[in-house]
């Protein structure tokens, strides 16, 4: 079986792959030498930053297994995939626990002026009575996206003490009786953005995601709020944000994604102090990706014809 890896996973992962099967790893190629490269494919594996769609997909005519090293598929054509009929496997439950961590260290660290904090220390700067900071417990926590993700968050959200609500655009009452013994109360978008003193973000970036927070809706939060985002860069409308920012109608934010990412990439929030970023690292936990690098393992080994 060829398998081609074409976005960094955990390195025992690969060298298990590679004692098993036909093996190509070209992490990041440009979209020339993956064109090249996937050719003759019968597996792709990959991660987000990579666009595999239509196009990429008909030069594979081997192709038959896509595995998703994560758990967001913005990136991947779902109707050429389900046109064709090739399979579709994600491994989204070992990054979510990662996911759901770093979106409380990024609570934690504007909350805590925690950035302000260490800068002061390496400039001798004493700065203790001028950096207090709010606590989380008694605070309502606003979860836009429920799932995998954003359940956990909930749930850790009221291990803490918090009172947390969330909005999904699948509301049933199944979703609302679930939600409800973590902890969680489902409500309406509107009070999510009007009533929450942390806003975390956790949907899939698509149609109707596409700046979901933008200029209107950041009208309307609270200007002690806190806005989180570590779903997808385009999510947010950050031309909006900043605005907002600037004009002290929100006290802070966070952005793990970003609308322009990679090298290179300066984010229009990066001279701001009451903002966080961080390169896309949410997943990236020596934890999430060995247990990920398993998950892909599993996967080659039940799609391969002769099960090794």
């Amino acid at each position: 079986m060829k398998i081609l890896i074409i976005s960094p996973i955990d390195a025992g992962a690969i060298k298990v792959l590679e004692s098993k099967y036909d093996v190509i790893f070209s992490p990041n190629p440009s979209r020339e030498k993956l064109i090249d490269l996937i050719v003759d494919q019968e597996v792709l594996i990959f991660r987000s930053g990579v666009d595999v769609d239509e196009d990429l997909m008909e030069r594979a005519p081997k192709l038959r297994l896509l595995i998703r090293a994560g758990s967001g598929v913005d990136n991947v054509d779902l109707e050429y995939v389900s046109k064709r009929r090739l399979e579709l496997v994600r491994v989204p439950e070992p990054g979510a626990k990662a996911v759901a961590e770093m979106t409380f260290a990024l609570f934690l660290g504007l909350t805590r002026n925690l950035i302000e904090a260490d800068r002061s220390m390496r400039e001798a700067d004493w700065a203790k009575y001028r950096l207090s900071g709010y606590l989380l417990i008694g605070k309502t926590l606003g979860v836009i996206g429920p799932g995998n993700i954003g359940g956990r968050v909930g749930s850790m959200g009221n291990a803490w003490g918090m009172n947390v609500i969330a909005c999904d655009r699948k509301y049933t009452q199944e979703v609302a009786n679930t939600l409800d013994k973590k902890g969680i109360r489902l409500t309406t978008f509107d009070e999510v953005i009007e009533t929450a003193d942390f806003i975390s973000l956790h949907v899939p970036l698509n149609d109707t995601t596409r700046h979901m927070i933008n200029g209107e809706v950041l009208k309307r939060v609270k200007p002690s709020a806190i806005l989180v985002n570590i779903a997808r860069g385009g999510v947010v409308d950050e031309a909006a944000l900043l605005e907002a920012l600037q004009e002290k109608r929100l006290r802070g934010a966070a952005l793990d994604v970003h609308e322009q990412e990679g090298k290179g990439k300066l984010s229009p929030l990066a001279k701001l102090d009451n903002v966080i970023l961080t390169p896309h690292i949410g997943a990236m936990t020596y934890d999430s990706q060995k247990e990920i690098g398993e998950r892909v393992i599993e996967a080659c080994l039940k799609h391969s014809p002769l099960g090794v």
